[in-house]
């Protein structure tokens, strides 16, 4: 029973691996025609290592006790059969937990003591210190073994309130939200702050990624997770309890966490298996699921077809015991279908945008280069076929001739020269604009304005004035890159025009998706900034990770899209470089073979026919080159779902 999601993540999988391999038959063609620059190299890397190195995230958020857990039993751990994430009832996910897999690393699951929120690093500083986890090997034939570890996430223990307060677990201007105090003095807190699952499920290697969340307290007490995991994720399923539709905190939680993160949303009534009633007929009992459907919707402000009615506890088990019926009953396989198009086809699509865009650049720029040899061995070919029956003086003067035109050809590169200190100019400006110690200067400028801007709760207004900023630069960027073009376009022009070069730039990249990426960064933080949020920042602990995550998320953002301007501006310089070098051997050949003729008369026979065979040669590379670029352009997609997979229907 493999289930849709499965099959669609082995098609999307696959997929990647027909642009891999082809993009590898690309750059050995252009290494074998003497076309791969360093730029076209690097180019190529980059699209090999997204391919590589493409995760979908899928992230599972709910309050307390709906069934978070269960749900990911259900999709992703029935294979191991038994459940294997806790999910009895009361609280049970008290911290974060990743499932992924890391290739070359062995199966293990590594948590995170809640002690380190008292430290300024933050959760993405602290992954990449293995030191500061507790880790745990466990073998893949020993599930009970892993059922067992991942237990401790429920760990909890006592803590005074000056260590919850200190580890930023009891906030005193919100005393709604803090746990109670026992007899002691005590609260319970989570014993764990974070849990890594690295395990080589099918789904996992093949490049998903789950997150399953704590409730609403959890998440307001763990910004990460709403500044730096959540947004990543690529889509959201949001979980509720069948018996209680949506209560109030699952409101607060859309509203504060969900709803306007432009990712695909999925809304689970889970536990449908509670409102079946033995007294009531089963078109009573499918009724009165419909009805809790159409209200969640009402609710939460989503289509109907985004809220599906599942029993994640009957789907386990189905899967478990092999009962497809039992399966289709609970619902699980139109979710998978719903999170097959949703998270995995739309992740296929972008990618097969982004490598468009690339193999039709690259394809445009070597069939130029291709094109412009053709061309000079055309004029070479006219030059010797003059030369038939002429005495060695003409040949003495064609090579003379060839002297005189190379001497004025090494006159272009005073301009070149020109050219290349105005554009390191313009780019080191460009790049300035993007660079990393200017936006640390304006997360300080920031932080120091947020102080009074916390007592008088003005925090959004100065955030605000941040992004503006930040889109100024990005615009800054963008405009250095448009000068950058016509001040190339201008020298270029001169150099087409006076030496017969055939050089033709490409647009400067626009940065609008940076912008894009931007603004939901803005979005997401600013959402943090609320009354609840401006008060926790007055921490100084709380204010200095704000700070941090903040930079580190910008970082991303900026240093992407300088060097998105860099490899295109590089990219420019290259061709002209590589324009100045196929003419200097040009020149070579010319030369050569003047020489070798004026030696023998039979060989301007046999250098024109060289030059045909060369040229033919240079045909077929064109043709070859179009075959290669359009079969990764018309790859098949991810085959369709069948009809029953397509269809979105209530149990």
């Amino acid at each position: 029973m493999a289930p849709p999601f499965a099959a669609r993540l082995e098609a999307l999988q696959g997929w990647r691996a027909s642009m891999l391999a082809g993009l590898g038959e690309v750059d050995r063609f252009l290494a074998a025609h003497d076309l791969r620059d360093r730029t076209v190299a690097a180019r190529i890397a980059a699209l090999r290592r997204r391919l590589a190195g493409d995760k979908r995230m899928l992230a599972v958020v709910g309050e307390f006790s709906r069934g978070k857990s269960e749900l990911i039993n259900a999709l992703l751990l029935a294979g191991c059969g038994r459940r294997i994430l806790p999910a009895t009832p009361g609280r049970t996910t008290m911290c974060p937990v990743e499932l992924g897999y890391e290739i070359g690393t062995r199966p293990s699951v590594a948590l995170l003591p809640m002690e380190t929120r008292r430290d300024e690093a933050t959760l993405a500083e602290l992954r990449a210190d293995p030191a500061r986890w507790t880790r745990f090997e466990f073998d893949l034939g020993d599930p009970a073994r892993l059922a067992e570890l991942l237990a401790q996430v429920a760990a909890t223990r006592g803590a005074s309130l000056d260590e919850a307060r200190a580890l930023g677990l009891w906030d005193d201007a919100q005393p709604q939200a803090n746990p109670p105090v026992d007899a002691q003095g005590q609260v319970e807190i989570p014993l764990w702050r974070h849990a890594l699952v690295n395990h080589p499920h099918p789904l996992l290697r093949r490049g998903l990624a789950v997150l399953d969340t704590p409730g609403l307290n959890a998440l307001g007490a763990e910004p990460e997770l709403t500044l730096g995991l959540l947004p990543a994720a690529q889509a959201v399923v949001f979980v509720l309890g069948a018996d209680t539709g949506v209560t109030r905190s699952d409101l607060e939680l859309w509203r504060d966490h969900l709803a306007s993160r432009p990712v695909a949303h999925f809304v689970v009534l889970n536990k449908i298996d509670t409102l079946r009633d033995p007294l009531l007929a089963p078109d009573a009992v499918a009724q009165q699921i419909e009805t809790q459907r159409r209200t969640v919707a009402q609710s939460l402000g989503v289509d109907l077809g985004a809220v599906f009615a599942v029993s994640a506890r009957e789907a386990l088990v189905a899967r478990i015991e092999g009962d497809a019926g039992a399966l289709e009953r609970s619902g699980l396989p139109r979710l998978e279908t719903a999170l097959a198009a949703g998270l995995l086809d739309e992740g296929r699509e972008g990618l097969q945008r982004l490598i468009g865009d690339a193999l039709g650049d690259l394809r445009a720029r070597t069939t130029h280069r291709l094109g412009e040899r053709r061309r000079q061995i055309a004029e070479q070919t006219l030059e010797l076929r003059g030369l038939r029956g002429k005495s060695s003086a003409r040949l003495r003067a064609a090579r003379q001739r060839v002297a005189v035109e190379e001497h004025d050809f090494e006159r272009c590169m005073v301009q070149i020269q020109a050219l290349r200190a105005v554009h390191k100019r313009l780019l080191e400006q460009a790049l300035t604009a993007l660079a990393g110690e200017g936006l640390r200067r304006e997360v300080e400028q920031l932080q120091q304005a947020l102080r009074p801007a916390l007592f008088r709760l003005d925090t959004r207004a100065a955030f605000g004035a941040l992004c503006a900023r930040l889109r100024e630069s990005l615009g800054q960027g963008e405009a250095r890159s448009v000068e950058i073009q016509a001040m190339l376009a201008a020298g270029c022009t001169r150099l087409n025009a006076e030496f017969g070069f055939a050089i033709e730039l490409p647009p400067p990249p626009a940065l609008a998706h940076f912008g894009d990426e931007l603004a939901l960064i803005e979005s997401s933080y600013a959402r943090y900034l609320g009354l609840a949020g401006a008060l926790r920042l007055l921490q100084p602990r709380a204010m200095e990770q704000f700070k941090r995550m903040l930079l580190s998320k910008l970082r991303v953002v900026f240093e992407s899209a300088g060097a998105e301007i860099e490899l295109w501006s590089r990219s420019l310089i290259a061709q002209i470089d590589a324009q100045v070098g196929e003419r200097r051997s040009a020149f070579a050949r010319r030369a050569a073979a003047l020489e070798r003729i004026d030696q023998a008369a039979g060989e301007l026979e046999r250098r024109l026919a060289e030059l045909a065979a060369q040229d033919t040669a240079l045909l077929r590379a064109q043709g070859r080159m179009g075959e290669l670029v359009e079969a990764l352009l018309t790859a098949p997609a991810m085959p369709e779902p069948a009809a029953r997979e397509r269809r979105v229907a209530v149990p």
